[in-house]
């Protein structure tokens, strides 16, 4: 395969060359690519959002079985995520990309191709980013702009004792992928010969960390019935650590209960060959990119048949604590792993 040095091409043609074609979606995408900041209209019936997301090498991804698409997907999904979690749209993202020798233009490419999918698929205008050249390998930056209606969009302080408990989706599901990609990394760095990763069976999981989705339809979805979540955040780092945010933020307790937590029969068949508790799997593993939420307990009839929507739990008061209710019946305190608690 033929590889380019990006020197030898230079930025602005690199630019130009990874972004070419692309045409804005929103009518208020006034100027995207091609000048020194885009140029973005509000829209007077809405707030505006911003969020941001950082990727650094060797912390977020491991280019030694992340494919460079897959991970310009995953990295724009991750920052739309955040948007959703506040029930609004993403309309406009920004990528910043630092790149170090040993990445060519082919590469790039590869990496853009990803990141142009998830934008088309999210009707999203990508209006511009910065590149520029790493000691330290690859460093992706991405900031999302969006738009919701002010009465509708969802924090993380609104939660109200008896509210009940929402995930979608399933959750440690990525979690596992990624550690059965680790495994096969580490079995590839002792072997001699040629060697096949042993993956059979676990597609699901490994498409769960290396190429995950935002879970716009279930927005849509509550929109359509006119439900507001009272409190709403995405999982990222965790069941556990997003629980104790709301909980935090809103000045709450909670309670939620190991037998209707979602998960997946890959994700528990996987934990058990590792050794591992699936139920802490399921509280502590990252990069779900679920929506966890709480709605009044008078609408539990509304989203009780929502598919992919599970009921794990209720708000209580502050006092009692956030709380994990055992199969047993035992009750046991919520400790979050993750970055951000």
């Amino acid at each position: 395969m033929q590889r380019t040095d990006i020197s030898t091409i230079g930025e602005f043609a690199l630019i130009r060359k990874l972004t070419e074609g692309l045409k804005p979606l929103h009518p208020t995408t006034q100027q995207g690519v091609g000048d020194d900041a885009a140029v973005i209209a509000p829209d007077p019936k809405l707030e505006t959002l911003v969020s941001h997301e950082l990727f650094l090498e060797g912390i977020h991804f491991d280019l030694t079985y992340t494919p460079l698409k897959h991970l310009g997907y995953k990295a724009v999904i991750a920052a739309i995520s955040d948007l959703y979690a506040m029930n609004a749209e993403p309309r406009q993202i920004l990528v910043g990309i630092g790149v170090s020798a040993r990445f060519s233009v082919e590469d790039l490419e590869e990496l853009y191709a990803g990141i142009r999918l998830a934008a088309e698929r999210y009707q999203l205008d990508l209006v511009g980013g910065d590149t520029t050249s790493s000691l330290t390998g690859l460093t992706l930056s991405l900031t999302v702009i969006g738009a919701g209606v002010k009465e509708r969009l969802c924090y993380r302080h609104g939660a109200k004792p008896t509210d009940l408990i929402c995930v979608t989706g399933d959750l440690g599901a990525a979690y596992m992928g990624l550690q059965l990609l680790e495994r096969e990394k580490r079995v590839f760095a002792g072997e001699t010969g040629d060697f096949e990763p042993d993956f059979a069976g676990r597609e699901y999981i490994l498409e769960r960390q290396l190429r995950p989705e935002a879970r716009r339809g279930i927005v849509e979805e509550l929109a359509r019935r006119g439900i507001v979540p009272t409190s709403m955040i995405d999982v990222s780092d965790g069941l556990a650590s997003e629980l104790r945010h709301i909980a935090r933020e809103s000045g709450v307790g909670i309670r939620i209960y190991e037998d209707r937590l979602p998960i997946d029969y890959e994700t528990a068949s996987m934990a058990e060959e590792f050794n591992l508790n699936v139920t802490t799997v399921a509280l502590n593993g990252g990069d779900d990119y679920e929506l966890l939420f709480t709605i009044p307990l008078g609408l539990m009839d509304q989203v009780k048949d929502i598919e992919g929507l599970r009921i794990i739990g209720h708000v209580t008061e502050e006092n009692l604590g956030a709380c994990l209710v055992a199969r047993d019946g035992s009750e046991i305190a919520l400790v979050a792993q993750g970055w951000k608690d």
